[in-house]
């Protein structure tokens, strides 16, 4: 049996079962297992952990063990499959029947009354000419490894079993390298070429920049996800602002967004674009979703960690906002340096950051000095304040203030509180303990 013919006939009983189809990583464990790899060469060739690779295996099997009646796992898979009863009988047209155990796939329904009824009763037939997902993730980290700030890239790997079969091309694209923006069209597609989309005739529509044909995204419904976008912004400038070279980038977006078509595009940034800025709102091709922090499901990290004194946890989670990240880094510390005590920790007088310190020194080494001067004003205040109390402390003018509020927003780093009709402003504690450390 070809290893097309296996994924598709495990395809139908995993649909059969739970209602879904394989995913792009259970596809790759069968593919992998039929030829004879390993786990390590697996979570190689799927970009995964080799621990999160067996992870999704072992159900896999124990969903296949259940389904075919007998036990099922990586070392026996193959013979297993080849040894159970199957059965194909070709018509003139190529379609086929096959039948394993008590479940039965034809690909052709109008030659049926050909197909000798050896099924069980009530037994279900599934269509194989069903459209495959072309699914292209090979640039997304591993789902519970390596995810910065308060989770985006995790909670859209999450998004993706949930939607993939809304679309005929999912494409996964980190720009943490800095590509520019003709060697990211020009991997866009080779492929959607290699998923069998039509190579782009040279009159088709492309965007200013000359890349990647709006052609795609009308005939095809395709997502296209973009993480670390805050790469290709330029340090020591208002948030948004493209490097030298990269400005084509907010033409590409900005097309895109207002262009009419059947695709959609993801963007994950510690920043927003500018373009991004201007398109958004109700009833506008642009949506933005700022996460916040976790609340009492944070507890989680500090239970895998091995945190003592859970009554204490709320605190902790209120001191550092709730930012998965910043829990894990701190309830490493803690661990290391109090033995897990939460209450010894707390007992200090300051806000102890450790390795977050250097977190913070990279988003604020990003800075204008307006906002350098904003933060550093908020960060003196003892309560949220009005920008009007802001400008007060700084000799800025004040189109020069408030680009750098709007900026500062733009970036996460402040936030706004409302209290009746007022807007007062504030920053999260982390960032003024990093900031008085600098002085």
């Amino acid at each position: 049996m070809e290893v097309q013919e296996v994924l598709k006939i495990a395809d139908d009983i995993v649909f059969a079962k739970t209602g879904k189809h394989l995913n792009h990583l259970q596809e790759g464990i069968l593919r992998g297992t039929w030829q004879r790899q390993k786990y390590p060469e697996i979570a190689k060739t799927c970009y995964r952990s080799e621990a999160h690779v067996k992870k999704v295996a072992a159900k896999l099997w124990k969903l296949l063990s259940q389904t075919l009646g007998e036990d099922i796992n990586q070392s026996n898979f193959r013979y297993t499959v080849e040894r159970l009863q199957l059965s194909i009988v070709e018509s003139n047209f190529g379609n086929y029947y096959a039948q394993i155990d008590n479940f039965s796939v034809c690909e052709n329904k109008s030659h049926l009354s050909e197909i000798p009824n050896t099924e069980k009763p009530n037994q279900p037939l599934y269509n194989q000419t069903k459209p495959k997902e072309r699914l292209d993730l090979s640039d997304a980290p591993e789902p519970n490894n390596g995810l910065s700030g308060i989770g985006k890239t995790a909670l859209t790997l999450q998004l993706i079993p949930e939607i993939q079969h809304e679309f005929d091309y999912i494409i996964y694209r980190s720009l943490r390298n800095s590509p520019p923006l003709q060697t990211l069209q020009t991997d866009l597609i080779q492929f959607l070429c290699r998923g069998g989309a039509p190579v782009p005739a040279p009159a088709e529509e492309r965007a200013p920049t000359g890349g990647l044909p709006l052609q795609y995204l009308r005939s095809h419904r395709c997502l296209i996800i973009l993480d670390d976008i805050q790469t290709i912004f330029s340090s020591g400038q208002l948030a948004g602002n493209y490097q030298p070279g990269y400005e084509n980038y907010g033409t590409f977006f900005k097309q895109i967004a207002e262009s009419s078509h059947n695709s959609c595009l993801i963007l994950l940034s510690w920043e927003k674009p500018r373009e991004i800025a201007a398109l958004e709102g109700e009833n506008r091709p642009c949506k933005s979703l700022q996460l916040k922090g976790l609340g009492p499901e944070a507890q989680e990290i500090f239970r895998e960690k091995g945190l003592a004194e859970p009554e204490k946890w709320s605190e902790l989670i209120d001191l550092y906002r709730g930012n998965p990240l910043w829990l894990n880094i701190i309830a490493t510390l803690i661990q290391d340096l109090f033995g897990g005590s939460v209450s010894e920790f707390l007992s200090y007088d300051t806000l102890f950051l450790g390795d977050l310190e250097s977190l913070l020194e990279q988003q604020c080494d990003r800075l204008t000095e307006p906002e350098k001067q904003v933060i550093s004003s908020l960060a003196s205040e003892a309560a949220p304040v009005e920008i009007s109390k802001i400008s007060a402390h700084l000799e800025l003018s004040p189109s020069a203030l408030l680009q750098a509020v709007q900026s500062l927003g733009r970036r996460l780093l402040i936030e706004k509180v409302k209290q009746g009709q007022k807007t007062l402003f504030t920053l999260q504690p982390v960032l003024i303990e990093y900031l008085k450390n600098q002085h």
